[in-house]
């Protein structure tokens, strides 16, 4: 029995099958969002932290490899699994190249699926809590964990992109740092694309920032970036 509700992200433009598993899930004690297709897969992970993501490979508006990609770019620690009628070998290449954890052929047993879920969840927790890292920056405190930002009258939940941006900036606070060498240490890619995106975070963090005048995310044009703040 799960100690604290894990939050499903579950994909399924079958939806007869879909409410099967998450009513499945549901009594064995998961909190399950259940999206019809690929595009509202995509907009509920951007609004909410999940624990575990079940997707169907074959789905309207977005397939289930895109939707994977997409959550690989905010979060690699997050279990995917692929629910699939798929059995070609071609397709399940394509889902690890893609990001996944395991994959899963229908028709399945929901004792196998909840046998293979518990694996994940057990082991992303225990990675969780062998990586608790909080910060105190001037004013703010930064659980990376929770993936939480408190400030003095507001707390923001973060992205995971978010707090992964904002603990390597505070790794290496007061130092600069070279564009290339912050999308290589948190994209994992250097290109103007991902240039632009990590541009768009920046810029959420500065109005985080706006609740210490003592904290400055300084670009330094032609060069990087430098994170100025007193961080412990």
């Amino acid at each position: 029995m799960l100690t604290k509700k894990v939050k499903v992200l579950l994909a399924e433009d079958d939806l007869s099958l879909g409410y099967v598993i998450k009513d499945n899930l549901q009594d064995a004690g998961y909190e399950v969002v259940l999206c019809p297709d690929g595009q509202t897969a995509i907009e509920k992970f951007d609004k909410t932290q999940y624990d575990i993501c079940l997707l169907d490979v074959m789905m309207p508006n977005k397939d289930g490899f895109t939707v994977a990609r997409k959550i690989r770019q905010q979060s690699d620690m997050i279990p995917i699994l692929f629910l699939t009628a798929k059995s070609m070998e071609e397709d399940k290449v394509k889902g690890f190249l893609t990001g996944a954890d395991d994959y899963i052929t229908k028709p399945f047993s929901m004792q196998e699926l909840l046998l293979r879920m518990d694996v994940f969840v057990r082991r992303t927790r225990k990675l969780h809590a062998e990586n608790i890292q909080e910060f105190t920056i001037g004013h703010l405190k930064f659980s990376y964990t929770d993936l939480k930002l408190h400030a003095p009258a507001e707390t923001y939940t973060l992205t995971q992109k978010e707090a992964d941006l904002l603990k390597f900036l505070c790794e290496h606070a007061n130092h600069i740092l070279k564009r290339d060498e912050v999308l290589l240490n948190v994209w994992g890619k250097d290109d103007y694309f991902l240039g632009r995106s990590m541009d768009v975070f920046m810029t959420k963090l500065r109005k985080y920032f706006k609740a210490d005048p003592n904290i400055m995310l300084e670009t330094i044009h032609g060069v990087g970036f430098r994170f100025n703040a007193a961080v412990s």
